[in-house]
């Protein structure tokens, strides 16, 4: 066979080239955990609409998420959840408008607001422990809980591990202290 017939084997037509692309930019690691991630809070986010929470949307679970203990500046939450000032004032405000929580000016530091819990916020967190029950019981009759925990496990060393600035230390620390 001639060079010329063996360079035709190995080149692949634009078609093969561009399903190949197609193929690599769908199936890697970012799209993977943003999909699992996009049907892990689906399925919560369902439950919590069935438990009378129907005006949650998908975006409430960057104030909850990132909310922690005690006072908060919007700067601060902006920043762990990765969205703009506005995003998140607008976010709290809708949370306030609903009934979630309650905000206060700070009394030790008057640039910061103190972000409450109402009752109706207390239930909220009560009902999404009891929805992230069921959903890791549902994937955990998929996948195996030995495998879903092993996933857990080393996506929160993972993120340890990586020292993400805008995370609080201490949030992936408690799944290892379990090893």
């Amino acid at each position: 066979m001639d060079s010329a017939g063996s360079d035709q084997g190995m080149h692949k037509t634009t078609a093969e080239t561009n399903r190949d692309l197609a193929y690599r930019l769908s199936n890697n690691l970012s799209r993977l955990l943003r999909e699992f991630a996009r049907d892990f809070e689906g399925r919560i986010l369902d439950r919590l609409h069935q438990r009378g929470h129907s005006e949650l949307r998908p975006s409430h679970a960057a104030v909850f998420s990132n909310l922690g203990l005690g006072a908060v500046r919007v700067t601060e939450l902006a920043e762990r959840a990765r969205v703009t000032q506005q995003a998140m004032g607008k976010m709290l405000k809708e949370l306030e408008r609903i009934g979630y929580i309650t905000r206060a000016v700070d009394a030790r530091d008057k640039r910061a607001r103190e972000i409450r819990l109402t009752e109706r916020g207390v239930q909220l967190v009560a009902d999404s422990m009891a929805a992230l029950a069921e959903v890791e019981q549902e994937y955990a009759a998929k996948v195996g809980e030995a495998r879903l925990q092993e996933l857990e496990r080393l996506l929160a060393d993972t993120v340890d591990k990586l020292e993400l600035e805008y995370l609080p230390e201490s949030w992936a620390r408690p799944l290892r202290e379990h090893e």
